[in-house]
This record gives structure tokens, C-alpha cells and sequence, in this order.
């Protein structure tokens, strides 16, 4: 009956450099306990005890690792050598070698990462982040715009200048769980996108006017590849948000022909109107218009109605 290589692992650690075992009963030992070594040995019916012992240590490192990743204890708790690693053996010229190979795990976390960096957002929820098209409900309320959001997303990946997308509708009809989708859609497609939570960030950069960082933060709206502005309409706006933060956005955007997806609760002539109102409550139709411009004409516009799906039956 094939010993457990765990009782053997536990033995070797638990003897003294008197009671340890000889390089041929270790390798004995290794064979019968660990059936990554059998599987090596039979894809390898060449190799001969004596390549074993010249390579041992190699085969106990890669024996001990491979052990580790079937009793996988996590990728945070990971005792192999490289964490997230495990030793793996091959053959060359009837030589025993080993190399280093992430694990399925390492591979996920790289690939989240990956996503991560791409994905970047501004006060979005966890949620949101994790949306995709595959988890998504579609029904008529919703058909056309998740539609035009995956030809955006097929569109913009095959190099294709386009025109952004302005999703409006009710609160909790999934707006801003689509643009989660798309985002996570172009990363898939190693393309960079920025989603922002409007009310939160223009919070921020009101807090940040005092030691000027805003410029950088405003600078990376302007230049990353797509931008998702979610919940636009519902911020504290003031003349200044208007003019020198958003409008100066838009228009660096819309010169450089880069799209601007939007969410919001307002329909575009809505938002007009939430945008023409300034301090002390005077109507300013004219800059409201001008911002409107960069937005109207660089977008297809798209209702998204029915029921609140945040409510639980």
C-alpha cells in the first residue's frame, strides 16, 4: 500500500542529523509516498535510480512543493519557497532538472490584478466592480442598451473611434451594474478604463482644491482610454465643478476623440437643467449648454426602465 507523502514529510522533519535517512532510502521512500514522483518516473521509464540521487535534492524540493499545492493551505499561507510557486520536474538528457511554475491560484490572483489595474474606479462599490455581461439579467427594459454597451466594448477593441454612451433611468434599474460589466469587458480586451463615482469624487476634489492635487487626479480623467462617469447629475455641483472640472475634461476628451460613458437618474435635457443652475440660485443656461455640447453630441442615448432590482421581494 503507497505510504502517505505527508507521514513522510513529518518524519524527515521530525528526526535529528544522526537519525536522518540515507539519500537511497529517501528516494525509496519518495517513490512509494508521492504519487507526483510515480507519475514523473512513468513519463520518464528512462531515467535510472542513479540520475534520481544526483538530482535528489531537486526531487525532494519539487516532491515536498507539489505535496504542498494538493493540501493547498491557501495562496496567503503558502510555504513553498516561492510563495504562490511550486518546483516542477523534467528531464533533459537523461538529467533530472526542476523549474519554477505559478499555481492555479497564483495564476487567478496575477489575472485580478491584471483586471484591477485596468478596471480603475473612483467610490465603486465591490459589486459593481465584479459585474459582468455573462451574469447579467436582460429583459426589454434593458435589451438595447446592454446591446449597444457589448458593440461598444467588441467596437473600441478592433480600433474603432466611437461615440460614448449616456445610460439613464430610475434608481436601482442596474446602470451603473452595466457600466461594471463594460468595464470589466474592455479589460478582458487589455483595454483601460476609469469608472467614478460623481458625487464622491467631486467631493474629493473640493477637499483637495487647498493643496492643488485635483490637477492630477483631473489629468487622469482626461487622458485614460475610457471613462465611465456613474451617477453623473446627482453631485453638489458649483459653478467652478461645472466649468473648470468637467467642462475642461469633456473637452480634452472630445479633442482627442476618446469616449465618455455615462449613468444618471436624468434624461440629457434633465441634466441640462441640473447643470444650469449656479451659486444663489441663478440660471446660467449658457454654460450649461456649452457643457452639454460635450456630451449630447459624443454620446448614444439609452433609458433603461421597469422595476428597482435592488428590491427584495
Amino acid at each position: 500500500m503507497m505510504e502517505q507523502i505527508g507521514m513522510f514529510m513529518e518524519e524527515l522533519a521530525k528526526r535529528t542529523p544522526r537519525q536522518l535517512l540515507s539519500p537511497e532510502q529517501q528516494l525509496d521512500k519518495m517513490l512509494r509516498s508521492s504519487p507526483y514522483l510515480k507519475q514523473f518516473q512513468q513519463k520518464h521509464p528512462d531515467l535510472t535510480r542513479d540520475d534520481y540521487l544526483r538530482s535528489l535534492s531537486m526531487v525532494y524540493t519539487a516532491v515536498k512543493e507539489q505535496y504542498w499545492c494538493q493540501n493547498c493551505p491557501g495562496l496567503d499561507k503558502c510555504p513553498n519557497i516561492v510563495k504562490g510557486h511550486a518546483s516542477v520536474l523534467d528531464a533533459d538528457n537523461r538529467t533530472v532538472i526542476s523549474a519554477i511554475a505559478p499555481c492555479d491560484k497564483q495564476l487567478a490572483f496575477e489575472e485580478q490584478q491584471r483586471t484591477r489595474k485596468l478596471m480603475r474606479s473612483y467610490y465603486i462599490s465591490e459589486e459593481t466592480l465584479a459585474a459582468s455581461f455573462e451574469k447579467m439579467e436582460i429583459d426589454q427594459a434593458n435589451r438595447l442598451a446592454v446591446m449597444a454597451a457589448m458593440q461598444f466594448c467588441e467596437e473600441f477593441a478592433v480600433g474603432k473611434k466611437l461615440k460614448g454612451l449616456y445610460i439613464h433611468g430610475p434608481f436601482g434599474v442596474g446602470k451603473s451594474y452595466l457600466m461594471g460589466a463594460v468595464a470589466r469587458e474592455l479589460s478582458q480586451r487589455n483595454i483601460a478604463s476609469l469608472m467614478v463615482f460623481v458625487p464622491d469624487f467631486v467631493r474629493e476634489i473640493k477637499d483637495s482644491i487647498a493643496d492643488q492635487s485635483y490637477i492630477g487626479k483631473i489629468e487622469l480623467l482626461k487622458e485614460v482610454p475610457v471613462l465611465i462617469l456613474d451617477d453623473i447629475g446627482a453631485e453638489n455641483l458649483t459653478p467652478w465643478i461645472r466649468d473648470e472640472v468637467l467642462g475642461v475634461i469633456l473637452h480634452q476628451r472630445a479633442n482627442n476623440h476618446l469616449p465618455t460613458l455615462y449613468t444618471s437618474n436624468y434624461s440629457l435635457e434633465e441634466l441640462e437643467e441640473h447643470l444650469s443652475i449656479s451659486n444663489g440660485n441663478r440660471i446660467e443656461v449658457t454654460k450649461a449648454r456649452r457643457i452639454m455640447e460635450r456630451i449630447r453630441h459624443f454620446v448614444g442615448d439609452y433609458l433603461i426602465d421597469g422595476d428597482n432590482r435592488r428590491i427584495i421581494g
